[in-house]
């Protein structure tokens, strides 16, 4: 995950949705009888729980520009 900060993942449900989906992918690809692309993608739903939900620290939001007393 290049930007794991990005605004996107702000929100909760969205970085749970992120890995609920690659985790309940992986389960379909078991279910048909492809444990590589299982694995694989399982993979990816334990990197994206670890970055996502165990070690997320948002980003504190931008205030604007920066000015000066006086201006």
């Amino acid at each position: 995950m290049k930007d794991a900060q990005h605004p996107f993942f702000r929100p909760l449900w969205r970085r749970v949705a992120v890995v609920a989906t690659c985790v309940v992918w992986a389960g379909v690809e078991f279910a048909v009888g492809d444990p590589m692309f299982g694995v694989m993608t399982g993979a990816i739903g334990a990197y994206g729980a670890w970055v996502f939900l165990l070690n997320y620290k948002p980003a504190a939001p931008d205030e604007g520009p920066a000015t000066t007393p006086g201006e």
